[in-house]
């Protein structure tokens, strides 16, 4: 049903800009982080997305008699993961794939007596620059603004579409 699959792309995007929101506020939280668990300074973490297209549907689910609200309950939890019963469904939209380290050298700044400070007097601020993320935050946000207006519009249209045929 090319319907659900619109809101499968809507509500996965909602989701991978979520995480993507998180990963930003961690990057912030950790901008000024010189020494972590495996030493040194923190490094700025970037998420990969890609196209999910992992799941077949089964032949034997039908949603024409099914209400709305469940259907959509049963595909945001399938989307998370939290509802399988062996059955196998198409989500399409967006996955998000994995989280990685920006390659970006931290930056040095000479001060010998801070505790992090190397044998040359050097310690190591991440390569973290807060305004930068928050122009990427500010990106997730329409991003995930722009999903929630497709979702609450194909909403929209299915509750209109429900009251066809009903009398007046």
């Amino acid at each position: 049903m090319a319907f659900l699959s619109n809101l499968d792309i809507a509500v996965s995007g909602m989701i991978a800009e979520r995480a993507r929101m998180d990963v930003i506020a961690q990057n912030v939280a950790n901008a000024d982080t010189t020494r972590t668990a495996e030493g040194g300074p923190y490094v700025r973490q970037n998420v990969v997305f890609t196209e999910n297209k992992t799941f077949r549907r089964a032949d034997d689910v039908s949603y024409s008699s099914i209400e709305f609200r469940t259907v959509l309950g049963q595909r945001i939890a399938e989307l998370r993961g939290l509802a399988g019963r062996d059955r196998i469904m198409e989500l399409d939209g967006v996955l998000l794939t994995e989280v990685v380290e920006d390659p970006t050298p931290p930056t040095p700044v000479y001060d010998p007596t801070h505790p992090d400070a190397d044998e040359d007097g050097y310690y190591y601020l991440p390569n973290v620059d807060v305004a930068e993320e928050q122009i990427d935050m500010l990106a997730a946000t329409q991003s995930y603004t722009a999903n929630l207006t497709i979702f609450n519009s194909m909403k929209s249209i299915a509750n209109k579409a429900l009251t066809i045929g009903k009398g007046s």
